[in-house]
């Protein structure tokens, strides 16, 4: 069966959100005279790290809505009980500076270009939409995505199998027709396998040894167009360029 789309994952595949975060905390902090109080650079990033992991996981599950994870992640971190508005306003103040250093892979434009010609191309991401529709018009990169599918709009977030099909359905193919390249094994990954996508893991890391049967694992984007001619033939060239 030919491949006729392929669902990208954003953050840490196409975009460096990693590489952002970090620069944009670091500037919060130091302008908010902050970076001492909580242990220098090290230390604040890995307190700032589980504050976001926590509220985000928070959020996935439902638990929360997408302004009380971020509220949830400014009163994690600075270990006080703010008030909402008080929340709102100093990781609004971070968010300023995050923005400022957003930056895409330099891999990533290249591979969008190599395989705008060769199938139709989309984001599958479980951030919220508006916030992803903005980001990659910042980034410069929205109108090579036919569409932009994110865990607010499907009703379900990865790896649901639910989110991945939703997908497909919604560009009316089906799961053997599509892959999805991402940088979590679990999340992305594995998700995509289980629900019936070819899955490519992106381990920018190198983290070594043998990939799960039924995933192809990348290290840099610039190896996909090549993975992807010598594993799959393409089809339903894109209307995107």
């Amino acid at each position: 069966m030919p491949l006729r789309a392929v669902l990208w994952d954003l953050d840490d595949t196409l975009f460096d959100y990693t590489g952002s975060d970090r620069a944009g905390v670091l500037r919060h902090l130091r302008a908010e005279g902050l970076l001492d109080t909580y242990g220098g650079e090290t230390v604040a990033l890995e307190r700032w790290q589980t504050a976001m992991e926590t509220e985000f996981a928070r959020f996935l599950a439902g638990e929360v809505g997408f302004l009380d994870h971020r509220r949830g992640r400014a009163r994690t971190f600075l270990g006080t009980p703010l008030s909402d508005t008080e929340a709102d306003a100093w990781f609004g103040r971070y968010i300023t500076h995050y923005e400022a250093c957003w930056t895409l892979f330099p891999d990533s434009a290249p591979a969008l270009a190599a395989l705008a010609p060769l199938a139709r191309q989309a984001v599958l991401s479980n951030a919220t939409t508006a916030n992803q529709e903005r980001k990659l018009t910042a980034l410069g990169i929205r109108a090579r995505f036919e569409a932009v599918f994110c865990a607010d709009g499907l009703g379900h977030a990865k790896p649901a199998p639910e989110a991945f099909r939703g997908a497909c359905e919604a560009l009316g193919v089906t799961p053997g027709e599509v892959v999805h390249i991402g940088d979590k094994l679990d999340i992305d990954a594995l998700g995509a396998r289980d629900a019936g996508l070819t899955a490519v893991w992106l381990d920018r890391a190198g983290t070594g040894g043998e990939p799960p049967a039924g995933v192809r694992r990348i290290g840099s984007l610039s190896e996909l167009p090549e993975l992807l001619h010598g594993v799959i033939g393409f089809g339903a060239p894109s209307t995107i360029r």
